[in-house]
């Protein structure tokens, strides 16, 4: 990991920049074209493009009723328990976020309001690449179920036997999810996309995944179908004083660099000292992780940052814009009031990320490579649409009128200064059928 100390702003932007990945162009070039195949040929081509990238030989690619049963037997007793408290506590928290109906006046006989309609078909992409993400599924599949979301598909690249992780099935079933298929990479993508006989068509697509996916996703995005948000590589930003504990933070480093070798994470503290101690740590822990690979490489590509004050160091990250940012600082809530840019905010020595990896209850699919300035993690919110509502009576239109068609005629829309003022001309007659 490289150290940076005191650095110029040229150096700081030069230190934030995410790794570029040359090939993207070549990614949506190659997806474009698969996309298109399936659009055409339905379930002859994602089974032909599931052969040749996944090994999956069969001709049906929905887990059956059986397999997703026998889930619950093929795991330990310590991992259930463990998947129930996740799913208990991320379930608290998400059904936190339902918004009550509220009705507003802005003048009198002028009402509004807005209302939570879930999306009725909805797709989760859930990676099987390198690990079985079973915690992604309770990540989708929670807040789906608390929406009421009509269908929700689950696509998942099968593993080398050609079964599904039994793990993903039983978070599956805890979340009403039914219908589970063999499917990882574009052809999960583009089935969900297009539909096809085998697998349903969805209206919004929520998952991360490797390169090719997130072209995927961003391409079938310009087709008609939503996407939760903009996801490439995972990144973990740290802000340590001299309070922190350098065994801590190296953890914390590494529990991000192991995701891939192409992960990003960033350390920024006022106290040498620490950077000092943290280095060494890494190696030390390091040495025994056995996805240490891609952690090297990943730590490779990363800085740590020496600056004069915590107040340099927030604004640093707040530049950066992390998808996972800690405080590992003696005054974590103080500092979190500085926080403006980031996915989700973990304070204190003792909240290490994995947390919400995992169990603590928030979400932990999140926007990365600086999309945290803009965009917001799923949540409920991300399974619903806010429809508005208004109704007007004739005493409000008799005032809003005149506004609406001055307002209407100035922008040479007279149709829609008319749809008014045919309405407000009947009035007296109005009036006196209510009246009666």
């Amino acid at each position: 990991m490289k150290v940076l100390k005191y650095p110029n702003p040229a150096e700081i932007a030069k230190a934030l920049a995410r790794p570029s990945d040359d090939s993207a162009a070549g990614h949506r070039s190659k997806v474009a074209g698969m996309l298109s195949v399936i659009r055409e040929e339905g379930d002859a081509a994602v089974l032909r493009f599931a052969r040749q990238f996944d090994g999956f030989a069969a001709d049906k690619l929905e887990v059956t009723k059986a397999e997703m049963d026998a889930a619950e037997t093929l795991i330990s007793a310590e991992l259930k328990t463990a998947i129930r408290q996740a799913y208990d506590n991320i379930h608290t928290f998400h059904c936190s976020q339902k918004e009550e109906i509220r009705v507003v006046q802005t003048m009198p006989g002028v009402t509004c309001w807005r209302k939570s309609v879930a999306i009725e078909k909805v797709g989760l992409y859930v990676p099987g690449g390198t690990a079985p993400l079973f915690s992604t599924v309770l990540m989708l599949g929670i807040p789906a179920q608390i929406a009421e979301c009509e269908t929700v598909v689950l696509c998942t690249p099968p593993q080398p036997d050609g079964s599904v992780h039994p793990a993903v099935l039983f978070s599956a079933l805890l979340c009403g999810i039914r219908q589970v298929f063999k499917i990882g990479g574009v052809q999960a993508i583009g089935a969900m996309t297009y539909g096809t006989k085998q697998v349903p068509q969805v209206s919004k697509i929520f998952g991360p995944g490797n390169p090719w996916v997130t072209a995927a996703k961003q391409l079938v995005s310009l087709e008609g179908v939503a996407i939760d948000l903009p996801a490439g590589p995972s990144e973990v930003g740290i802000v340590a004083d001299s309070s922190a504990d350098p065994r801590f933070v190296a953890a914390d480093l590494l529990s991000q660099a192991e995701h891939g070798p192409d992960s990003q994470v960033l350390l920024i503290s006022d106290s040498e000292t620490l950077l000092g101690s943290v280095v060494p740590e890494l190696a030390l822990q390091l040495a025994d992780l056995p996805r240490r690979a891609f952690a090297a490489a990943s730590l490779a590509s990363s800085t740590a940052i020496l600056v004069h004050n915590l107040d340099e160091a927030m604004l640093i990250m707040n530049q950066y814009a992390p998808e996972h940012l800690i405080l590992q600082v003696s005054e974590p809530e103080r500092r979190a009031g500085q926080v403006l840019n980031a996915g989700s905010v973990f304070l204190g020595h003792h909240t290490p990320e994995s947390a919400g990896d995992y169990a603590s209850g928030t979400n932990h699919t999140l926007p990365t490579g600086g999309w945290a300035r803009a965009y917001a993690g799923v949540s409920l919110d991300s399974f619903y649409k806010k429809i508005t509502f208004q109704h007007i009576t004739p005493e409000g239109l008799r005032d809003l009128g005149p506004v609406v068609t001055v307002m209407a005629r100035a922008e040479g829309l007279d149709a829609h200064a008319r749809a008014v003022e045919l309405r407000t001309s009947g009035f007296s007659t109005l009036k006196s059928a209510d009246n009666e």
